[in-house]
């Protein structure tokens, strides 16, 4: 009988404490290091990125245009161009001194022009400030006329705009950039002045040269960012008349839900896990794993920003809680257990704080622009 009752107090103790392991040792500091380090998908060895938009319908009666300034266009182009939404990029010469420029003129003739990228985007699929942060993950904003090898003023960095509108937009994240660093961002704001097209040979160009020069890493375009401006949070009352008593527990008041009996621990169906308040996604069948512990297990989120961490020392334990961003729910805790080959981290997270939405639903659920990442 004692052994019976030790047994159950033992296992009451892993159940609230969310999948932890019982040991005396703290290992947050090593679990905050390796969350800082394990953001990235797995990347394949592919000639090149898959690009989601070539089965996107496009609304062309509304498009817009930014201009981008990123060192040698040829990467850039080929980044910005499998960001979803983006209907078109091309090449080009953009706030020179000269008309009609040629690409020797950039070079040996002082011409002033920056290799710019137009690129032309469906506004109700992305949006600018969107678009401006992944531009900003492959450049580096501090360095002047220069990009990865390439030097020259042509080499600039630039962000040329022709919706006055859109001024608004990019000095909030230039100014957001700032606050993150010490030394002064060295891209150029400006309105468009004037764009040519580059020379036939530089469009397309790492499309027809496999193995071409490239200054960025293209694989990074596959780190999705989540735009939180697409998902809300209702009101209490209707979040009341939505969620079970157990979602409104564990999301609401940090309670842990029983192990192997909950509705997604064994569910390896291709998906993507969202808020069940909010919406917004948190995690991908890309990177659920079966760890035993009879909890949802991911190796990282959907995206880096969509979840928040505290320091949580109840229960006599040193843990790192996981919060999702919009809604602010209880989600469970993060390890430092998980597979090392996919960076060591399990997402240890209850069921109730989740909505499973399988592959072929994400287009009628509003997530289409996230099938792309389940193939």
């Amino acid at each position: 009988m004692k052994q019976l009752i030790l047994t159950i107090f033992i296992l009451t103790l892993i159940v609230l404490a969310g999948c932890s392991l019982l040991t005396n040792k703290d290992q947050t500091e090593d679990v905050k290091e390796m969350i800082n380090k394990t953001n990235s998908a797995v990347h394949q060895g592919d000639h090149l990125p898959k690009n989601p938009n070539t089965i996107v319908e496009f609304d062309k009666a509304n498009l817009k245009d930014i201009y981008l300034a990123g060192g040698c266009f040829w990467g850039l182009e080929a980044y910005m161009t499998r960001i979803y939404g983006v209907y078109d990029a091309v090449s080009g010469y953009a706030n020179g001194n000269t008309e009609n420029p040629s690409y020797e003129d950039l070079v040996y003739r002082g011409s002033g022009h920056a290799e710019t990228v137009k690129v032309t985007y469906d506004p109700n699929l992305v949006d600018l400030d969107i678009l401006l942060r992944y531009y900003l993950r492959v450049i580096d904003p501090v360095s002047v006329n220069k990009q990865g090898n390439d030097v020259g003023v042509q080499y600039r960095t630039g962000i040329y705009y022709t919706d006055e509108a859109d001024r608004a937009v990019i000095d909030a994240r230039i100014a957001k950039l700032q606050a993150d660093i010490t030394a002064p961002v060295a891209i150029e704001v400006q309105p468009l002045k004037h764009f040519y097209l580059a020379e036939d040979y530089h469009q397309d160009y790492l499309e027809k040269n496999k193995g071409g020069y490239c200054h960025i890493n293209l694989f990074l375009v596959e780190d999705i960012i989540i735009n939180p401006r697409l998902y809300s949070v209702p009101d209490d009352e209707t979040i009341k008349q939505k969620l079970s008593e157990l979602q409104l527990a564990v999301t609401q008041s940090c309670h842990t839900e029983a192990p192997f009996s909950n509705e997604y621990y064994n569910t390896f169906e291709q998906g993507i896990y969202v808020d069940i308040i909010s919406g917004e996604p948190l995690f991908s069948s890309n990177d659920k794993f079966e760890s035993g512990c009879g909890w949802p297990s991911f190796s990282r989120p959907i995206d880096p920003e969509v979840v928040t961490y505290l320091d949580d020392n109840s229960l006599g334990m040193k843990r790192i809680e996981v919060r999702s961003r919009v809604a602010d729910s209880h989600l469970g805790h993060v390890f430092n257990d998980g597979p090392i080959e996919q960076g060591g981290l399990r997402y240890c997270i209850n069921s109730a704080a989740l909505e499973f939405i399988k592959k072929e639903d994400l287009a009628e659920r509003g997530y289409a622009y996230l099938l792309h990442t389940l193939d």
